[in-house]
């Protein structure tokens, strides 16, 4: 385990990543700037990595703000563009 996270890390370090609309809006209403959730990703913990996952390969990452609240972040990685791209990210403690 490790080898599609370590993709999206490196991803996201080059640059070559995307928002989806879904995410952009989860940012916005949970009060999370896309730059924490990107910069997230450099010492966020993987807690689980499925490279079968339809329609692309996705990884959970545990990451933390700079207050220490804690949030799951869900990447994937577009295969026909070599990309990352940000689905999802919610708060573990609430709804």
């Amino acid at each position: 385990m490790g080898q599609l996270f370590d993709t999206i890390r490196r991803l996201v370090a080059e640059e070559r990543y995307v928002v989806g609309q879904h995410a952009a809006e989860r940012l916005e209403e949970r009060g999370i700037m896309e730059r924490q959730a990107v910069a997230g990703v450099t010492d966020g913990e993987l807690m689980a990595e499925r490279p079968e996952a339809e329609p692309n390969p996705t990884v959970e990452i545990r990451e933390v703000l700079p207050d220490g609240t804690e949030f799951k972040a869900v990447w994937s990685w577009l295969r026909r563009s070599d990309a990352a791209k940000l689905v999802t990210v919610h708060f573990f403690d609430r709804d």
